[in-house]
This record gives structure tokens, sequence and C-alpha cells, in this order.
């Protein structure tokens, strides 16, 4: 439409003109309840928004997606709906001083997530709302100027079917039939939140006091559909939600701003969480119906504690445009590891920041779409797009960094100067490095520049020299960046060495620090004098403790050593940094790939942290389906499976390394006698001795066998006869498109491309189920189909539907320069495509040039370590 996509340039333009008072907005959600299929597809939605004009007699326009315009009034003056709305915007013009705008509108139900999403339970035919707005939705649910330098205070009420709660940012209470919030504080659209329905809630309080002696009392709520009321712990949620709420108040010195603090577990969501003050909503998923490990509840708690972050950075100061959304995001993926080490019982967090976090920073860093941290952002689009791994854990790196650079202290109290001068307010970059300068009496204009405005990831190797003594004569970090982006920035460092532990027997011991020093490191080349004289290493780790972002490298002596001594590396975070260094190279083409899947069939069954575990075991999947070279694709998975069924069998009955091997030996399992173990196990009729197969993983066991032919349409009829609920759903459509069958292939594709009736949650379900890494020859003639539906896609779906479309349906699996040919082609041919389209394209595109590459390095290898 039109006016969908908002750009920088009229957002200025009003933000210059306007600035409102408040928002009043009414909405009718009575006619939600039904059946999916039969429920009505509208609500009512009444705004009444006050704001003021610096240019009497100027026009504007507010924003507003809805099927229709009952009436809107401008200062008592009716205007005519037909004229004054187009879909997505209404034309306001001759604004006064001071102006009173109403809208009575006719808004959607949404079913992909975005807007006021409807979900109906399968299971019990209850009806479920919530709403999800960033970065431009509430536009989709009430009349507003949807752009977040435009704060207001908000008033909502809401009429809903009997029985029903509904919540809001403030305080509700239901008065006379109508649900009524308490006015909220000045906020942005975007974090307004209402979620309405029948939730199983449960309630708990925070309470604090200050040193000045003044107490904060705020009600903790927690909430899920009816239907996960067994499995949800909510005491679990709400001693993380206490212990960050401490640690905030101890390191912000500003209270918590935002009254109540409610946390809605909601289905079908299309984000990991929102941070809607007072109300922030998570995906359901979050609340485990089977046995999960500890990483499982240490990312739970990591993403309680990043929304928390947010009632600060990005609530109470928010950025004034979309450029500066890290601001929010950034520190509030730094502070929600921050705490949760310093807070909670997840005391190896930075362990996973390090290894999955920063994987994903890695990744994105070296995408053709690439960007600085305060990136340029153009339009809604370019902002949907941006909320990526340069955004979050790139600027969460570079936040380590600085923290590093300028004190923990300095770092702190600048937070807290951030949070007092601009409270409610919004703010740009310069704004928080004034306070950070003050506090830290240093100059960050040279580190902004190289770590906030430039794009791209260092490189950086050690090059020891060795004296006639046998000891370090010299050894000097080399710092190396892409031609693309050659910046080379400056990095405050630990470089350190190790050796084999000599034990009083006189047998080596495990491979151990012996010495570190922190430096900085600063151009091509640089010299750390103090390890001079040192013993010979057998390992350099350069980066050890992980205080900058860039990519380790490794000199020959210490590759050398971790190929055959990764696993005795004592610190697990010093080991964790070199299986990521390690998964770097193999991804640049630097290591052949089975080498690596080699190392994690040597190494991984020693690996003590779960969470590092299940990262290895992702990476040596990916390894064998995008990177190996394709003649030893059926070698590697092999070794694979029979790797994983050796470690499940060794692994401490009942434990959560048993239950991580058990999901890894069910996702790379392809053989007969593998595949028959699955189905005893489905069965019963095979046990391993402390494996619990409970509902989730019995899906985990059945989506291969689906995918190999072993599980028909009966049986997975049979499992949701089960589990026949909205997750159970879920993952039968998965199963189900899994099939390898051309007709199912047919069916999972029309459902997705040529039909828009499946939900968001299904549509990921059934793109799941379609890529399957052993059907290539069966989905390769879908590549063809895909480039001439895209563009179509984009313009008729939703931003969300379209990136899933886009993103999961690259024929990424046809992996040849044919692929890459007919990719280029499209690029070609479509130079005026939406540019957020083609970003999309370009990302896959690299992606399949980098396996490319992989493979042709793995195939030209003799490796031996993978067997």
């Amino acid at each position: 439409m039109p006016g969908e996509n908002l750009s920088r340039d009229e957002a200025q333009e009003r933000a210059a003109l306007l600035s409102v008072d408040g928002y009043e907005v009414s909405l009718d959600l009575r006619s939600a309840v039904g059946t999916a299929e039969a429920g009505a597809r509208t609500f009512r939605s009444v705004t009444t928004i006050r704001f003021r004009c610096s240019e009497p007699g100027a026009a504007t326009f507010a924003d507003l997606i809805a099927p229709s315009v009952t009436a809107v009034s401008l200062n008592g003056r009716d205007l005519d709906p037909g004229e004054a709305f187009d879909g997505t915007r209404i034309r306001l013009e001759d604004l006064a001083a001071e102006n009173e705008l109403v809208v009575d509108a006719q808004c959607a139900y949404s079913r992909t997530g975005e807007g006021m999403h409807r979900f109906v339970d399968p299971e019990d035919g209850e009806t479920y709302l919530y709403t999800q707005y960033e970065p431009a939705d509430a536009r989709r649910v009430f009349a507003n100027f949807e752009q977040p330098d435009l704060k207001a205070p908000f008033r909502f009420e809401a009429r809903a079917p009997e029985g029903w709660v509904v919540w809001s940012n403030g305080v509700g209470e239901l008065t006379d039939g109508v649900w009524k919030f308490a006015e909220t504080k000045p906020i942005s659209t975007y974090i307004t939140a209402i979620v309405a329905g029948p939730y199983h809630y449960v309630t708990d309080s925070y309470s604090r006091t200050f040193d000045d002696g003044t107490t904060l009392e705020i009600p903790l709520g927690a909430m899920c559909r009816k239907g996960l009321a067994p499995h949800f712990d909510a005491d679990d949620v709400f001693l993380v939600t206490k212990q960050g709420l401490d640690f905030f108040h101890d390191h912000f010195d500003y209270p918590y701003p935002f009254g109540k603090y409610d946390q809605a577990f909601v289905p079908e969501y299309n984000l990991g969480a929102m941070e809607n003050p007072g109300l922030v909503t998570f995906r359901e998923e979050y609340i485990f119906r089977g046995k999960v490990t500890q990483a499982s509840y240490e990312g739970r708690a990591n993403v309680v504690l990043h929304e928390m972050a947010h009632m600060w950075f990005g609530d109470l100061v928010t950025m004034e445009w979309w450029d500066d959304l890290w601001l929010k995001e950034s520190f509030a993926d730094f502070m929600g590891a921050f705490a949760l080490v310093g807070a909670t019982r997840f005391k190896d967090g930075w362990i996973t920041f390090a290894n999955r976090r920063k994987a994903w920073a890695y990744r994105a860093d070296q995408l053709p779409s690439t960007h600085p941290v305060t990136a340029d952002i153009r339009d809604l689009q370019d902002a949907k797009l941006n909320f990526d791994g340069i955004t979050y854990a790139k600027g969460a790196s570079v936040l380590k960094q600085l923290v590093a650079y300028v004190g923990q202290d300095a770092f702190l109290e600048g937070a807290r100067r951030y949070f007092k001068r601009n409270a409610y307010g919004n703010t740009r970059l310069g704004d928080l490095l004034s306070a950070l300068e003050e506090t830290s009496g240093r100059d960050l204009a040279t580190w902004s520049r190289a770590w906030l405005q430039t794009a791209g990831v260092n490189s950086l190797t050690p090059q020891v020299i060795l004296g006639a003594d046998g000891r370090v004569a010299e050894l000097s970090v080399l710092q190396e960046a892409a031609e693309s982006h050659p910046e080379l920035r400056p990095h405050r460092v630990a470089v350190g060495l190790y050796r084999r532990e000599t034990r009083p027997d006189g047998e080596t011991g495990p491979l151990v620090r012996y010495a570190r020093v922190e430096t900085d490191v600063d151009g091509p080349r640089t010299v750390v004098g103090e390890l001079a004289g040192a013993d010979a290493p057998e390992l350099v780790l350069v980066n050890d403790d992980d205080l900058t972002y860039c990519k380790i490298r490794f000199d020959e002596t210490s590759l050398a050593t971790l190929r055959e001594l990764l696993g005795d590396i004592t610190d697990p975070l010093a080991r964790a940094l070199c299986w990521s260094a390690l998964w770097n190279l193999t991804r640049d083409g630097l290591m052949p790939a089975r080498d690596f899947v080699g190392l994690v069939l040597r190494f991984a069954g020693r690996e003590s942290d779960i969470g590092v575990l299940q990262t290895l075991h992702a990476w040596a999947d990916s390894a064998l389906t995008h990177y190996v070279a394709p003649d030893w694709r059926e070698t590697g998975g092999r070794l694979l499976a029979e790797g994983a069924l050796k470690e499940l069998r060794l692994a401490e009955p009942g434990s959560q390394h048993q239950l991580a091997w058990a999901r890894f030996f069910a996702a790379v399992a392809s053989g007969r006698d593998d595949l028959r173990l699955l189905q005893d196990l489905l069965d019963g009729t095979a046990k391993i001795d402390g494996l619990d197969v409970d509902q989730e993983l019995r899906w985990a066991l059945l989506e291969p066998l689906a995918a190999h032919g072993v599980a028909d349409e009966s049986a997975l009829a049979a499992e949701l006869a089960r589990d026949d609920t909205a997750s159970g759903k879920r993952h039968q459509v998965r199963c189900l498109a899994a099939r390898p069958s051309a007709a199912v292939k047919a069916q999972a594709w029309a459902q997705v491309v040529e039909s828009d009736t499946l939900s968001n949650a299904l549509v990921e379900a059934t793109i799941a189920g379609f890529t399957q890494a052993s059907q290539r020859e069966l989905i390769a003639p879908y590549a063809e189909k895909y480039f001439a539906a895209i563009e179509r896609i984009w313009a008729e779906r939703s931003i969300q539907i379209g990136m899933d479309v886009v993103r999961g349906l690259f024929p990424s699996l046809r992996d040849s320069q044919e692929t890459l040919d007919a990719t280029d082609a499209w690029l070609a041919a479509h130079e005026g495509a939406a540019p957020a389209l083609r970003r999309l394209v370009l990302e896959a595109r690299d992606d399949l040039a980098r396996a490319l590459r992989g493979q042709r390095h793995d195939a030209g290898t003799t490796a031996t370590s993978a067997g």
C-alpha cells in the first residue's frame, strides 16, 4: 500500500511539526470469540489523539492500517473517511495550534503475529489475543503517529467477551463491563500492548527499600494459555524477575518506572519477546512441555533479563529513529548477559554469549548486508530487517569491549546519568557518548568511529618467534580486515599462553593457562612485549576471556595442538572460544568441514558446558549439510550418527547431556538400523537407561522417521491424537511436510506460497518440514518456482510472512553453481525490487557462495581426522 512504508524523512518532518499530548484508545474485542474459521475478522477501534502543531495551517497524516474507517473528526470537523483515508494513512489538513483527532475504525485481527493476533486453541476451543507492534504495527490496532520520537501518555480501555481478562501497560480494572487502564507514562506507540483472553494468570510481588528509606512495590504477574498451565513454572520466572529487578536497581540507581510488571507467554509469537513496559510478551515455547537442558532455562532467564533491561534502555529512554536501534537492543543484549552472570544461578552466561551470540554476529558481519552498529535506516522495511546479529550481538560485544576500555564503574555511572537526563525522552548516539566521556575521562569519538560507525569483523592471529633457548623471543598479534571493510580497530585483548600441565608423577595433564597479558592491539601488527621470555606455548589464545569482538585465528603450532588436545583445555570459556574460532575457520573455507566434524566426534563428548555442546551439535549438522564435499555427505552422516549413538549410550542416565545426544542422534539418523532404533524408542520396545521419551522428544524422534518415509500420515495423525494441542499441531504440520513425496512437497508449497490461510506459526512449521537436507533432489524443482514467486509474495503478504518465505524457501539445498547463477540472474533482472527483498536474497546468495567455497576446500583435502 502507498503509505505503509514510512520513510525516515517523513518521520523527521512530522516530528518537527507535531508534539503529542496523549492518546485515548477504546477497543471492542467482543467479536473475537468463535472458531478460527468462523470468527469475525475485525474489531472496533476508536482513538482520540490530542496533539499540538508548531505551524498552524500545515498538513500532515496519521497512521492506520485497517479494512475500513467509519468516521474521522478533526477539531470537531467531520472528514469524509473515503477521502481522508487511503488504507494506510489519514490525511490531516489545516491543523490548529492545538488539535483533537478522533478516528472510529474497523481493524483486522491478525494471523501473522503482527498487530492484534488472534489464536484459537485447538485443544479447548478458547480464543486468545495479544498485540505485537515493533517496529510499526500499532497502526493495525489504533490510529496513531507511528514513530518512536512522538511519545505520549496512553489511556486504554477495552470491551471483551464475558469471562475474559484484559491486560495493558497500566493497571486495569473492570467497570460496568469495560476494562479501563491507568494512564501510562510517555512512551512510544510500538511498546503499547493489549493481551486478552481466558489466560491462566499467576501473581507475585516485588518490594525494594532504597537507601533514602523509600519503598517500591511492584505487582508481578505471569500468564499463559490454560492448556499450558500444567507445565508453567511461574515460580522460576518470578525468581529470575526479582533477581533482575534487584540487579538493575543496584546498578542503574533509577527505580523501575512503569508500575506493575506482567509477563505474558503467548502463542504463535514471531519473536523471542517484546519489552512492552508493564506487559512484556514472550513466545510460549519458553514454557517447557518436556524435559530440557539447563541451556534452555538459561536462555529463558537471559530473555527475561534482556527485556527487563529495556525498561530503562528503550522504554524510559528511546532512540529518535531506528538508525539508533542499537541504543536499546545492544544494551539489552549486553545487560541480559551481565545480569545473568551477576544475579542468577547461571554463572556461565558469558560462555553462552561467546559461543552463541557472537557466532550470530560474526555471520551477520560478513554478509553483503552488514552495516555499522549505528545503521542507515531509510524506512520501516530497513528497520524490520535490522533486528539482526549486528544490532543485537555485535553491538553487545562492542559494549563488552567498551566496558573493558572505560572501566565498569565509569560505564555504569554514565548509564545512570543518561537515564536521569533523558527520562521519557528520545536520544541519539551523541547523548550516550557524552555521558560516558564525562564519567570515563576518555575521548570516545575515535572509539565510536571505529566500533559503531564502520562495519566488518577483524581477524587477530598470533605470531610467535622462539629464541635459541626455546623461550618466546617475540610474540605479536597480526590484525587483518576484509577488503570490503578495511577498518583496523583498536582492541583491548587478553593474550593467554597454554601448555600441558606436568603432574607430580611425571605424566602430562590437562592444557592450562600459565601466562596472561592484557594489551591494546592497534594497527596491522602489535608486539606483546610482556610475554617475551615466557616458556614456549603449545597454544596461544588471542582474545582470551573474550574481551573484544574479533575472529580468532591460530598459528600452526596452536592449531596442531587443538587437533590433538582440544578436549584437554580445562577452562570452559577458553574451550568455547577455541570451538568458535574453529567454526569460523570452517565457514571461511580455511579448515576442511570434515575436519570440524572429526573434532566434534573426537572431543564433543568431553564438553561439560551443555550450551556449548548443543551448539556443537548444530554446527556439526550445518557442516554436514552445507560445507562438506557432496560425495562425503553420506560418510559424514554415518559417522555423526555412530558417534551420537555412542555418546548417547555413554552419557549419564537421566542427564541433560544424555538428552542433548538423543536429540542430536535423531537429527542425524538416516541408516536403517538408526531409524529402527528411533521407532523402537517410540514404541517402547527399546530402552536407553535414564532416557525419558516424553512428548516433546517423541516428536523429535518422529520427524526423521517421517522424512525417511518410515512414519506415514496415519502415524502422524495418531501422534496428534496423543498430543492434541497447539504445540502438537505445529509438530504434526512440520512432520507432514517432511515426508519424501512429490505430492507432499507440492501441497506444502501451495499452502505457503499460493495461499495465505496458514497462521505464521504453521507457515514456519511447513517451511521447516519442506526443507529436508536428505531430500535435495525432491525439492530441486522448486528453485525456479521460488524466483518466480518471491516478488509477488513480498508485495502481497505481511513483511513477517514475506521474510519467512524468502529466507526459508531459498533453494540453498540445491547447492550448485546453477543455483548461484539463477540467484544472480534474479538480482540483475530485479534491480528495482524492494531494497529489503533484495537484501534477503543477497544474504541467501552469500550463504550459498560461502557453502560452495567450503565444499571445494573440503573436496581438495585428504583430511583424516574424521576417520
